[in-house]
């Protein structure tokens, strides 16, 4: 820096000129940005990989093929004749294999088995990517401040969720009892948490996605009414993820192959025949599939307010993400009445799940751009 000039003297063309100081907003702030939020993009990806194994693994029956959870050791499948005997041996002990499949034999099982120890594994490759990302980025001092516990609870989540795969799986790993799938109750919370761990990765991404002066900036164009509808449509769709793990869980979707009526009525026949009545909410085919259908059309109906006063947003971005959420929820819903006629093949089955995944993502973008618009010209503002 130059020394103190008198007020009176001549400025020239040799004199130095005053360089612009940047914002002092992100000045020691900033960190790996960057490469955190790919890091963090090959966790979602994955993540959304893991939700279509599980579902396959699922709808292939072969999520009890597995009789123990072996965190370390059972990352290596059976490598012998005698070690694919021993495990065959361990199946055929449950309740699966002596209720529905006795008919199997060695090569039959091993088909089951691969999708459970892929889903598994699948499992593990994650939870060593986010290891490594986030202990490498803490060693190097390159995490943005105040986002180290950010980066912390996805870890957290993912460990809880292989203790809630094991609980699940525990559920249905029974002699004498009876049981030939996983409770759907599990089911409901393995596959929420999944969504609870997808959502927070893709916050992130997107928050990492531009920098804290411009979401700061950003925030004081928020369009509260907006962001609580998002924010409820969220939520709204998560209670109809949960309820589709329900159907899933008890195969109620092939109960009801009709539309829109079930049964040739609108209550399904024998809606309440399970004593406790409440049981009926939870474990009766007929009427558990009629509540994810009703929830469908009313979380329709909120997409519908949601996406029209989407539209009359200021921000060209802010629009276009509700046109999409609203094509979206649209899409989900014919493939679920495709779903339900077709008594959910999984082939079908499968892109219900995946659409579910892809609805979920929009919703989030849609609510982050409600509360962090991107500023636009005056002339796109509709009129």
């Amino acid at each position: 820096m130059s020394g103190k000039r008198s007020i009176f003297e001549e400025v020239t063309e040799d004199t130095p000129k005053a360089t612009a100081q940047p914002g002092l907003i992100d000045r020691g702030r900033g960190g790996a940005r960057r490469a955190i939020r790919a890091w963090l993009m090959v966790l979602f990806a994955l993540v959304v990989v893991m939700i279509a194994v599980g579902g396959l693994t699922r709808l292939t029956d072969s999520g009890l093929s597995i009789t123990e959870w072996r965190p370390v050791t059972g990352a290596i499948p059976p490598t012998s004749a005698a070690d694919w005997e021993a495990e065959f041996d361990k199946y055929r002990q449950i309740d699966q294999w002596r209720i529905q499949n006795q008919w199997m034999e060695l090569a039959d099982f091993k088909e089951i088995y691969w999708w459970e120890w892929g889903h598994r594994q699948l499992g593990r490759v994650i939870g060593l990517v986010w290891a490594l990302g986030f202990l490498g980025f803490l060693a190097a001092r390159q995490i943005p401040a105040g986002w180290t516990g950010r980066l912390l609870l996805p870890g957290l989540l993912g460990g809880l969720q292989g203790a809630v795969g094991w609980w699940m799986v525990a559920s249905g790993v029974t002699q004498g009892e009876g049981m030939t799938s996983v409770a759907s109750y599990r089911l409901a919370v393995h596959l929420g948490l999944a969504f609870v761990i997808l959502g927070f990765l893709g916050w992130y991404v997107l928050l990492l996605g531009r920098t804290e002066r411009d979401l700061m900036q950003a925030r004081r164009a928020k369009e509260a009414k907006l962001f609580s509808l998002g924010t409820g449509l969220m939520h709204f769709a998560f209670l109809q993820i949960l309820l589709g793990a329900l159907v899933a869980g008890i195969d109620a979707g092939r109960s009801f192959t009709d539309w829109p009526l079930m049964g040739g009525q609108i209550l399904p026949p024998d809606a309440l025949i399970l004593e406790p009545a409440w049981r009926n909410f939870f474990e009766n085919p007929g009427l558990v599939q009629w509540i994810h259908r009703v929830s469908g059309y009313l979380l329709l109906i909120f997409g519908i307010v949601a996406w029209m006063r989407g539209r009359h947003s200021a921000h060209a971005r802010t629009r276009f993400a509700f046109n999409a959420v609203f094509a979206a929820l649209s899409l989900q819903i014919l493939v679920g009445i495709a779903t339900v006629i077709y008594a959910a093949p999984w082939q079908v089955a499968i892109v219900h799940q995946l659409i579910a995944v892809l609805l979920w993502s929009l919703i989030l973008r849609a609510r982050f751009l409600s509360a962090y618009p991107v500023s636009t010209s005056l002339r796109d503002v509709p009129k």
